[in-house]
Order: C-alpha cells, then sequence, then structure tokens
C-alpha cells in the first residue's frame, strides 16, 4: 500500500484557452520534501493552486490523504464540493505565498490565532500557547506583540509560515516564499524552512533556490511547459540531469 499523501493524477488546467498544465502525475509521500523547479510560466504556482483548490482542475484528480481534493462522495457518486466542503478539505492543506499576506491590523499573535480559532474553533488559550511555540520555533517569540509593518520581509515571511503551521496541517504549500525577498533576508527564511524539513513535515515548495533543493530536498521534480520534464532524488536531477531542457535550465544557476 502507498505511504502517498499526495497523489496528482493527469492535471489538466488551462486560462482562455492556454493551457498551462498539461497532464501532471506526482506522488509525495508523507514527510518527504519536494522541490519543484521550473522556469517562469511552467505551471507550477498554478499546480500548487489547484492542489490547494485555489484553482480548479479542468481534468485530472488530486488526492490529499486519500480524499479527493474538490469533490465528495454521496450515495455512491462523486459530486463538486461545495464551498463548505472545499474549506473542509484545506484544513488539511497550508499555504505560504511570495507576499506574505499578513492582516496588518492584526498583530503577530493575532494573525497565527485567527484562523485556529476563527475557522478551526480551538480553544483561545490552546491557540495562543500554540502560537507562541511557533513563534519560538521560527525565532520571533519576541515579536508576538508587533505589527506586521515593524518587521523586515524575512521576519514577515517566518510569522507567515508559522501561521500555516499554527492550523496543524499534513501538508504545507510553499510559493517561492523568498522570491519576494531582499537578497539578505532570504537566508533566514530558507534555515527556517530547513529546520521544518529536518523536522518531518511534509512540503512542496516552489522555488528557484537551488542551495535549498541540494540540502533539504528528498526529491526534486522539474517542470518546464506545463509537464513535468524530470523527477528523482536532487543528486540526480540537480547533479546530474538527463533531460535537455533540465540542463539548459540549471546551466543559468551552476
Amino acid at each position: 500500500m502507498s505511504d502517498a499523501i499526495i497523489q496528482a493524477s493527469n492535471v489538466h488546467k488551462s486560462f482562455d484557452n492556454i493551457e498551462v498544465l498539461k497532464g501532471i502525475n506526482m506522488e509525495v509521500q508523507s514527510g518527504e520534501v519536494v522541490v519543484i523547479l521550473g522556469p517562469s510560466g511552467s505551471g507550477k504556482s498554478t499546480f500548487l493552486r489547484c492542489i490547494n483548490q485555489l484553482e480548479e482542475m479542468d481534468n485530472g484528480y488530486i488526492t490529499v490523504a486519500d480524499q479527493q481534493i474538490g469533490y465528495v462522495f454521496e450515495n455512491g457518486q462523486l459530486r463538486y464540493a461545495s464551498t463548505r466542503q472545499i474549506a473542509k478539505q484545506r484544513e488539511k492543506i497550508a499555504m505560504v505565498f511570495q507576499q506574505f499576506n499578513l492582516y496588518p491590523h492584526m498583530t503577530v499573535l493575532e494573525n497565527l490565532i485567527e484562523a485556529p480559532i476563527g475557522v478551526h474553533k480551538h480553544p483561545k488559550q490552546e491557540a495562543i500557547q500554540y502560537a507562541l511555540h511557533l513563534l519560538e520555533k521560527v525565532g520571533l517569540k519576541d515579536k508576538a506583540d508587533a505589527y506586521p509593518s515593524q518587521l523586515s520581509g524575512g521576519q514577515q515571511q517566518r510569522v507567515s509560515i508559522a501561521r500555516a503551521l499554527a492550523i496543524k496541517p499534513k501538508v504545507i504549500l510553499f510559493d517561492e516564499p523568498t522570491s519576494a525577498l531582499d537578497p539578505e533576508l532570504v537566508g533566514e527564511v530558507l534555515e527556517t524552512m530547513r529546520d521544518l524539513a529536518n523536522q518531518g513535515l511534509t512540503m512542496i515548495v516552489v522555488t528557484h533556490e537551488i542551495g535549498f533543493a541540494k540540502e533539504a530536498a528528498d526529491k526534486v521534480v522539474f517542470m518546464d511547459g506545463g509537464v513535468v520534464v524530470e523527477q528523482g532524488p536532487p543528486e540526480q536531477v540537480i547533479s546530474n540531469p538527463q533531460h535537455h531542457r533540465t540542463q539548459a535550465f540549471l546551466s543559468r544557476f551552476i
């Protein structure tokens, strides 16, 4: 029996008759760190958004923890999930975006406890204690009462990561989490992500940070033109790529 927590099969997605995903097949094991590399426009972010149902697939399916995302099985038939049912499915999945998306009028602590209390109905004191634990984990416990505008970009992204963890997800998706940061701030965010990888969290990371992929990934997937061109362990895909498209892409970085 497969230990896969995410399975994607023949996933297609088009925007205005432009096919962005052309049949993506991918499997992510529980506790695995998968890094997706590829040029801009290759469909990487769209694929992440399909996993989290921020985009609806045109064809194919994705399961997370054995549940088909975007659908429910009722009365012996597979039906489109309602908005409420999709929200329930998303409880298993957290996402960290390029932009930090923190609520500017809330403190760091308030940002972390908003979803656990308001959406997931966790007891307030329990949510606060867990939020403080997460802030300590990302090195920002002393910033609990600060507002986002008082933090650097790197600190805001680390708060975003802590906020994603606050709902205790089974999977966390990272969509180019360092691309909006000044170069000197990238390292602190990648260090936080390395720590999470070492703790056995299931992660899918879209990034151009080749060093992170080499150090932290269990599997590297190279996408181009809406398809998976090559995938395997980093020592294979990064250090010894087989496909000419992978070779051409990596030659810009190595």
